[in-house]
């Protein structure tokens, strides 16, 4: 049995139930169910319909997302988040790199980077070296002034905690952000890099070794190893392509407003829904949203 879920972006909350219902029966499915009339609806069905590639790239041009996943276990106990440009809306280092005078050059190589056309760690590297010299006090500024929260990411993190789950912030970012982020969002636990300062000026160093993709993976296995859970118990979430390996090895991994590189990939893309998405995807009906 799998279970078909339709969700909108919140704030055109355009799914109508003649879609809904449509759907179903156009599948031979159950009766649908509302997680939130107009915006998250499911139903079940007992075998993967086989025009569902063009059924989702037509439910695209109208700004809904579209999943197919099993039905058995998708409520997850682990949730793994990304944090630039998922659990929060910017990239700290290209925020960074506007206060040091080489913000479009350090845009430029992350957005490549992030669609998988550079090495991870070299990108990094090369970014980290042009922040050479900034105050380390400007990073503050940065989450004070630039940083803005994702929508849906304190109902996600709530939401999964009050029932039992584990949430931590895996981010090939850094610390300095990743800190606070984790705070704000109600985060269990965070990884990320950690930037060099001497004298409270960053050295355009970072230390060693640098999180990236194959760090992420082994996150996925040691927190779910120390909980006596297997990464079919994890939910992902990411958008670049140092997020690729983590999304394949957990149980439900979702590309999230995703790069093209990785939205090929992924076995579930969110394009227009926000981090709520993944409550929908587990089932949470919206009554059931918690706050934080």
């Amino acid at each position: 049995m799998h279970t078909v879920s339709l969700i909108a972006a919140p704030a055109a909350a355009n799914l109508e139930s003649a879609l809904l219902d449509g759907l179903a029966r156009s599948w031979d499915g159950g009766a649908p169910r509302w997680l939130n009339p107009g915006i998250a609806g499911e139903f079940d069905i007992p075998t993967l319909p086989a025009d569902a590639d063009r059924v989702w790239s037509d439910l695209q041009t109208i700004g809904i997302d579209l999943a197919i996943q099993p039905t058995a276990g998708r409520r997850k106990s682990i949730l793994l988040a990304d944090m630039d440009s998922t659990m929060i809306d910017q990239e700290c280092i290209d925020e960074l790199a506007i206060f040091a005078g080489a913000g479009p050059r350090v845009a430029a190589i992350t957005n490549r980077a992030m669609n998988g056309e550079l090495n991870f760690h070299q990108a990094l590297i090369e970014r980290v070296n042009l922040l050479a010299g900034l105050k380390e006090s400007v990073i503050a500024e940065v989450l004070a002034t630039r940083i803005t929260l994702a929508s849906g990411g304190r109902e996600l993190v709530a939401t999964m905690r009050a029932n039992g789950g584990y949430a931590a912030l895996v981010s090939g970012g850094f610390t300095a952000f990743t800190g606070p982020v984790a705070a704000s969002l109600g985060f269990d636990e965070h990884r990320a890099n950690t930037l060099l300062a001497d004298d409270g000026v960053l050295t355009g160093h970072v230390a060693l070794p640098v999180l990236g993709q194959q760090a992420k993976i082994e996150a996925v296995r040691d927190i779910a190893a120390a909980r006596g859970l297997s990464p079919s118990h994890v939910i992902a979430v990411g958008d670049g392509a140092n997020d690729l390996g983590m999304l394949a090895l957990a149980g439900t991994g979702v590309a999230l407003h995703a790069k093209p590189v990785v939205a090929a990939q992924a076995r579930i893309r969110i394009n227009h829904a926000d981090l709520t998405a993944l409550l929908y995807l587990q089932g949470y009906r919206a009554a059931e949203f918690v706050t934080g």
